[in-house]
């Protein structure tokens, strides 16, 4: 009988659902590979977006055997040792924009994509997202030494002191959607860290996966 009762509860904790994970840099590299290694759980699928290929300067990706020129959703499924029955990687070697929102699927969104105004960009995929019920989750400003105070909360819940934040709201993005951040931006001239980047993908990760299990329970 407790075998039967212990069967039935390890034949919930498989993989279900799907992530979008939008960016794959030095942070969507991160949380990638934290989601490969979730046991007794997590995403079923895991859905890649970027148009970068990686160079010399992504030194995470070169540490971790990463050819110059590779595409980088490509490098992600190529980390990914499961079985594809188990955990599947789709990898999407291309920029999300109008003209593809139909990619994104998922079931929880992480939009973590950077290089100049990423905001209007953001925005489009969190409406497509929100349109087909998935719950989304991005960042304002990811700046800092290491020792920040990391946020991660509503957008309805922030004030009016973090302009990445308000420029998302002006594109009607007021509510129903995780930001995090170290209330740091490119302003404060300070570094991003491999530290800080580690911590924040960590709660991202964490907080992807109670939204991926709230969604599929």
């Amino acid at each position: 009988m407790v075998n039967d009762e212990i069967k039935k509860m390890e034949d919930k904790q498989v993989p279900r659902g799907r992530i979008d994970l939008i960016g794959c840099g030095r942070l969507g590299l991160r949380i990638g590979i934290n989601l490969i290694q979730v046991h007794r759980g997590g995403p079923k699928v895991i859905a890649a977006f970027d148009g970068q290929k990686i160079d010399g300067g992504d030194v995470i990706f070169t540490m971790l055997g990463a050819e110059s020129g590779q595409n980088k959703p490509d490098f992600l499924r190529q980390l990914c040792t499961h079985d594809e029955n188990f955990r599947l990687i789709e990898s999407h070697p291309e920029y999300i924009d109008e003209s593809n929102l139909d990619l994104i699927k998922g079931d929880v969104v992480i939009i973590v994509i950077a290089g100049g105004n990423t905001i209007p960009t953001a925005a489009k995929i969190i409406k497509h997202a929100h349109e087909n019920g998935a719950k989304t989750i991005g960042t304002a400003g990811i700046f800092g030494f290491g020792n920040e105070n990391i946020e991660i909360k509503d957008i309805s819940e922030y004030d009016d002191s973090n302009p990445a934040v308000e420029e998302l709201r002006k594109e009607g993005i007021t509510e129903n959607h995780l930001i995090l951040t170290t209330n740091k931006l490119i302003r404060d001239n300070e570094p991003v860290t491999p530290y800080t980047l580690d911590e924040v993908a960590k709660i991202i990760t964490m907080t992807a996966l109670k939204l991926l299990r709230d969604k599929n329970d």
